[in-house]
């Protein structure tokens, strides 16, 4: 059994201003992610593109996403974390309110690759400035991050619903507006951090891949994240429902993801251990995309399906972070950075492939494949369980400890916690 105790709300709320401007600015990022849900069939039919070129938003998008993560450690270390989220969330600005000004599909999918080049310099700092300056330890930091990643996911599709209502350009000129508002608070809030006394190595965070235990958990994710990404970009198209109900319907979805995150995911991984957890989540996951898929013609069967899968991916989001950042044998900014690369690789490549096996199989094939990708990810996850579990009981964070300032003063990259002398020490050390 873990010996994680769940971060009370109390504790969890008692955070410095500039954890809120970032908090604030994560959701906004976040709700990038859900906002084209609702508007996809609408860009399909009103811009005259196929399911297949629509899907490219989120290619785009996610793929520059993951490359730029390789490269967001060295930036930060050199202009500093505050400038560097500032950065990010200016080209945000930019490239989302020229995304809404575009005149056809291939504007917005180019657009959006800018906006991912944004999103991977604002997504990877912030998680290791809210880690780092968060109170009630990493656990109540990681819970925090995860909750406004929900929030984002969820408010995302319900904004991109009401807005595109009126257009479909009306979400990517709204996303545009809330970031100017979030970097503005960013500005105000969020305190200048010491920059490290040795830059991050440019390919730092390609080379921490070669330590089993990231590698280990970022491949698990880049599985995970090709199930979840297959229903997120796919499941709108067989709903077969309107701009506005759709944006219900991921709304609902997203609440499931931001309350499990923060209230159900902490008890579980108490109560059963994160990898056990995890194994029951991917296996949620998997049932769900098979019912998806086997019901595919059935529009309220996926609704619900749908609807359900919030649950399990909001629980997972939680213990995955978490996960991560327990294993990792570097600094947390350039392990952050390596798995978001392989995760959202993941995350970019699924709706290309689905949409090119829907269009030769139809729209179920692509959740089966989506429902195999998480079993994938058991087995990955099944190769690190003692890792994991080792590191789960040993680590100081795991009992709620605050971290230290790791973006002030960090590891010299690919140094840092030995898993193996950890493993070998943690029983002696329970003795």
């Amino acid at each position: 059994m873990s010996s994680h105790s769940p971060t009370s709300m109390r504790e969890m709320l008692k955070q410095p201003r500039a954890v809120w401007a970032v908090a604030f600015a994560c959701v906004i990022s976040f709700m990038g992610i859900g906002l084209v849900d609702p508007i996809l069939p609408v860009i399909k039919d009103q811009l005259h593109a196929t399911p297949s070129q629509v899907s490219l938003l989120f290619t785009s998008y996610l793929v520059v996403t993951a490359i730029g993560m390789l490269f967001v450690g060295a930036v930060s270390s050199r202009i500093g974390a505050k400038t560097t989220l500032i950065a990010g969330l200016a080209v945000i600005v930019v490239f989302a309110g020229l995304a809404g000004a575009s005149g056809g599909v291939d504007g917005i999918v180019g657009f959006r690759a800018g906006w991912g080049l944004g999103n991977a310099l604002f997504i990877a700092t912030s998680l290791a400035v809210i880690v780092a300056s968060a109170t009630g330890g990493f656990a109540g930091a990681i819970i925090l991050y995860e909750a406004a990643l929900g929030l984002g996911i969820a408010v995302g599709p319900l904004v991109g619903g009401l807005l595109g209502g009126i257009s479909w350009r009306g979400p990517f000129f709204g996303v545009s507006a809330l970031m100017l508002i979030a970097l503005v608070a960013t500005a105000l809030l969020v305190p200048s951090t010491p920059r490290p006394a040795k830059p991050t190595p440019v390919l730092a965070s390609l080379k921490a891949l070669r330590h089993r235990s990231l590698l280990t958990m970022a491949l698990a994710a880049l599985a995970y994240n090709w199930g979840f990404f297959t229903l997120l970009g796919y499941a709108p198209y067989p709903m077969e429902l309107g701009v506005h109900e759709l944006g219900f319907v991921f709304f609902a979805w997203g609440l499931l993801v931001a309350a499990f995150s923060v209230w159900v995911a902490p008890r579980l991984q108490a109560r059963f251990g994160t990898a056990p957890t995890m194994y029951v989540v991917f296996a949620g996951l998997a049932v769900l995309m098979g019912v998806i898929a086997a019901g595919v013609e059935h529009p309220a069967v996926v609704v619900a399906a749908t609807i359900a899968s919030g649950a399990f991916i909001g629980v997972n989001n939680t213990l995955m972070t978490q996960a991560v950042m327990l294993v990792s044998p570097v600094e947390r900014p350039v392990a952050s950075s390596a798995y978001g690369f392989l995760r959202f690789i993941g995350g970019g490549l699924a709706p290309f492939v689905a949409g090119k096996l829907a269009a030769a199989s139809g729209f179920g094939l692509p959740f089966w494949v989506g429902a195999a990708s998480f079993l994938v990810a058991i087995a990955i996850l099944a190769t690190g369980h003692r890792m994991l579990a080792r590191a789960e009981a040993s680590a100081p964070a795991a009992h709620g400890e605050t971290p230290e300032e790791e973006l002030a003063v960090p590891e010299p990259a690919g140094e840092g916690l030995d898993l193996d002398r950890l493993a070998d020490e943690a029983p002696a050390a329970r003795r």
